[in-house]
């Protein structure tokens, strides 16, 4: 009896590590992915920003034809 109980706590042992290590790597992730989606952000607004120049510059070159 109590050798199925040791293997129960051993394998419970095993289950929280994994949990654990889990829990550690989905952190890393999700840290990554917010890196990443505020460079996107930070990209996108220069993108738009010379977008708005390039769209400014035309029509005056429109206004002066």
């Amino acid at each position: 009896m109590e050798k199925i109980s040791k293997k129960r706590t051993i394998f419970a042992e095993q289950q929280a590590q994994i949990s654990v290590e889990l829990i550690i790597v989905l952190a890393a992730v999700v840290a990554v992915v917010l890196v990443l989606v505020t460079q996107l952000q930070s990209t996108s607004d220069q993108g738009a920003k010379k977008l708005d120049d390039t769209a400014k510059d035309v029509f005056k070159k429109i206004d002066d034809i």
